[in-house]
């Protein structure tokens, strides 16, 4: 593939907006006009929409499906992959976003495995991960400045994973909830027993394009296009030597255990003229990733992470800021989240043990948090970043918790066990994908106090020996109501208990995830990954995976 520059004809502005847009603006234009005389006839008069058909067609079909020769995901093939932009529009996208935080899509050739597709979108992809690109303002979860003159953290500050002595720890010197292990205050700054391992920190710039995370849409401007039947591709951030092997790792034991899990592969990226890079490609939680969820006949909504999970009464558009419908939109609607919300929020402990399997599938709810936990996911469902999904079954009428965006995974303490919370592990020493390098002393407003405390620390990871072991397990100011009242009630605790045995055994026990690492780092390799860099990081993941290992084998909970 060549690393020339391919020249692109200028388009013109009619041609430039997207297809659907061209297409129907007779309709846009008479909806607006409709929708101005609603304004002034109706005033400020509520309308609360509800669609109540439970039809299974989607509203955009794929007319074009391109095939390709080479399996988009297929780990064992080597991949490449083309980007091509006008620069002034790259530029302009980057001044838009870091001035006030806006995503939007240029237009792009791409050039996938040697098939050329003209016309794509393509937009940074991320909240935390992007924080760089903004000077630190986008802290995690997104939109969130951190305070003017903000110091780095101390060592062994707050954002330690959890574990024990954390009272101990706080009195050996280090700030309140500091990372994991004995003598967190001495180790903060170098990071606890296999803290960090899989964690990669990327110092993202616009003069680097090809480590930019990106979300590649391929019917953006052509309708009804696709891509082996994928709408859009993920590309994670990294460079040849910073390749996210810990969410490679975290996806293939999700997928291995029979979660669902998006595709990966690994795949050398080129922009423009730039050098190449080695990028982690994942398939993106779209509609057609909805189609794959066990028979196809459910609702896939997306957590946003700026959202929340409070109730906001009976209108589903109020969700809409914190819920993204990935599927059957014009068939289906936010409705069924909006009771799922009310209920939670409502319910008393009594009525949620008693009623929580009316509403949700309980085994997989224990297997996603289970496996958050297993993998040292510091942000899933009651992280900053809120990474999880929704699967409403049409059916059953229950919900799922699905996970995705694993690379805050293999990032706390190796040492924590199925009670702990899962921390900004590595504070000062092995900061997170994306994460700031220096946190300020004083978290900005939305953001917990610190990261979550031990099982003995209390709420807000402010430690103590004789902190809230429940509230210090669910961290404080990082919580999600579902995940902590499922955690919390003594009804569940046996099917947690359960599908954390099993999962320790698929994962760790069984040797699954050292033999999956050196297979990941083979397709690393393949791909063009810097040699020596690579096998640091390795060396680094395995330590992790060995530490887990052998912590959690202690555990009388988990081996019985």
């Amino acid at each position: 593939m060549s690393g020339e520059t391919i020249a692109r004809r200028r388009r013109r502005l009619r041609d430039r907006l997207p297809v659907r847009l061209r297409h129907h603006w007779k309709p846009a234009a008479t909806l607006g006009v409709g929708l101005a005389a609603m304004v002034w006839f109706l005033g400020d008069a509520r309308i609360s929409p509800y669609v109540t058909s439970s039809s299974r067609v989607e509203a955009d079909a794929i007319t074009d499906d391109v095939r390709g020769t080479v399996g988009l995901y297929d780990t064992s093939a080597r991949h490449s992959v083309q980007l091509t932009y006008q620069q002034t529009d790259f530029d302009k996208m980057m001044k838009e976003f870091k001035e006030d935080g806006t995503k939007d899509y240029i237009e792009a050739d791409l050039t996938i495995d040697g098939v050329y597709l003209n016309d794509v979108g393509i937009r940074l992809k991320g909240n935390s991960t992007l924080s760089s690109l903004r000077g630190n303002k986008g802290m995690p979860g997104g939109g969130r400045a951190a305070p003017e003159g903000a110091q780095g953290a101390p060592a062994g500050a707050p954002g330690g994973a959890g574990g024990r002595d954390r009272g101990q720890a706080q009195k050996a010197g280090g700030a309140p909830g500091g990372a994991g292990g004995e003598d967190a205050g001495k180790d903060g700054a170098a990071g606890g027993a296999g803290m960090g391992g899989g964690m990669v920190q990327y110092d993202l710039s616009a003069e680097k394009p090809e480590e930019l995370p990106l979300l590649v849409k391929i019917d953006e401007y052509v309708e009804g296009r696709a891509y082996q039947g994928e709408r859009e591709i993920s590309l994670r951030p990294g460079s040849s030597g910073q390749a996210p092997l810990n969410e490679a790792l975290a996806l293939s034991l999700t997928k291995e255990s029979g979660q669902k899990a998006e595709r990966y592969a690994f795949t050398e990226v080129k922009v423009n003229n730039r050098p190449a890079a080695t990028r982690l490609m994942v398939e993106a939680p779209d509609t057609d990733y909805a189609d794959d969820i066990a028979d196809g006949n459910g609702v896939l909504y997306k957590a946003r992470a700026n959202g929340s999970f409070d109730y906001r009464g009976d209108d589903p558009s109020d969700y809409e800021s914190s819920f993204k419908q990935r599927n059957k939109k014009g068939s289906q609607d936010l409705e069924p989240v909006m009771k799922f919300i009310k209920w939670v929020n409502s319910a008393s402990d009594e009525e949620f043990a008693k009623d929580l399997d009316q509403y949700v599938d309980v085994d997989t709810l224990a297997e996603y948090v289970a496996s958050q936990n297993l993998l040292l996911n510091f942000d899933d469902m009651a992280g900053p970043g809120k990474n999880y999904l929704l699967w409403y079954d049409l059916d059953t009428k229950k919900f799922s918790v699905l996970g995705w965006d694993y690379n805050l995974t293999f990032s706390g303490d190796a040492t924590a066990g199925p009670d702990d919370s899962i921390g900004m592990g590595g504070m000062g020493g092995g900061m997170g994908a994306g994460m700031p390098s220096q946190m300020p002393s004083e978290l900005p407003s939305g953001m917990p106090g610190g990261a979550p405390g031990g099982q003995n620390g209390g709420a807000g990871g402010e430690g103590g020996e004789d902190g809230d072991a429940a509230k210090g397990r669910m961290g404080g100011g990082m919580q999600h109501v579902l995940k902590t009242k499922f955690l919390d009630a003594d009804a569940y605790a046996g099917v947690y208990q359960k599908a954390y045995r099993e999962l320790y055994q698929q994962f760790y026990g069984s040797g699954t995830a050292a033999k999956d690492l050196k297979d990941i780092a083979e397709q690393a390799r393949s791909a063009g990954a810097d040699s020596k860099a690579l096998d640091t990081a390795v060396t680094k993941l395995e330590k992790t995976v060995t530490d887990r290992t052998a912590a959690l084998a202690k555990e009388k909970k988990v081996t019985g």
